[in-house]
């Protein structure tokens, strides 16, 4: 299978931005009754959006407490959960353990490494969208940047303050939200747009 070459920066820079979720989209999680509401409106979906958020480390040695904040996202709204909350980390458990709610995002290795560690579960029924990407001849892992160009021919817009900002706050802004919505938002969208079947169960 050929090679093919993902969007260069230049390639992306020139391309017109991708319409985002806005806040009034967007629910953000933070008792045990927001995450009973979530939990209802999320668990009888068959494919989320899922990424997660955590608190940046800053030397080599520094093993990270995230994450503190976990995203689900459907095609037209999103939910942003944060793990400070006994209720939240509940919900978010039981959600990632499902094997009827299918879970997709982009470089989720990391993700579930932290999840097993802060939260002692495994997800399951994940997908990986690099490897799709990659089933279909990118050899570069594409990212949600790559993903969106590749599919939309459009630009996806992450905020590089919002990503090294600190995710452990109780009180997150409102670029934090939004930032971390459309990260799972962006999946959901893509995952939808590319026309898969929702993933089988498999523990990864």
């Amino acid at each position: 299978m050929p090679h093919l070459p993902s969007p260069t920066k230049e390639e992306l820079a020139r391309l017109e931005p991708l319409a985002q979720l806005g806040l009034s989209d967007i629910f953000v999680v933070s008792t045990r009754q927001q995450a009973d509401e979530a939990f209802q409106a999320l668990a009888t979906s068959s494919v989320l959006g899922f990424d997660t958020e955590s608190k940046p480390t800053f030397f080599r040695e520094q093993v990270s407490e995230g994450p503190h904040v976990v995203q689900f996202s459907a095609l037209q709204k999103a939910w942003v959960f944060q793990l400070h909350d006994a209720g939240c980390r509940e919900a978010v458990s039981a959600l990632l353990e499902s094997e009827t709610v299918a879970k997709v995002g982009f470089g989720l290795a990391g993700d579930h490494q932290q999840i097993r560690r802060t939260l002692g579960v495994s997800p399951r029924n994940v997908l990986d969208l690099n490897a799709v990407f990659r089933s279909r001849g990118y050899a570069k892992e594409l990212g949600v940047r790559g993903a969106v160009a590749v599919v939309f021919n459009r630009r996806f817009i992450k905020s590089r303050k919002a990503t090294t900002s600190n995710w452990a706050n109780r009180q997150l802004t409102e670029s934090q939200i939004v930032y971390a919505a459309n990260d799972a938002w962006a999946a959901i969208q893509v995952f939808d747009a590319l026309g898969l079947p929702p993933p089988q169960f498999s523990e990864t």
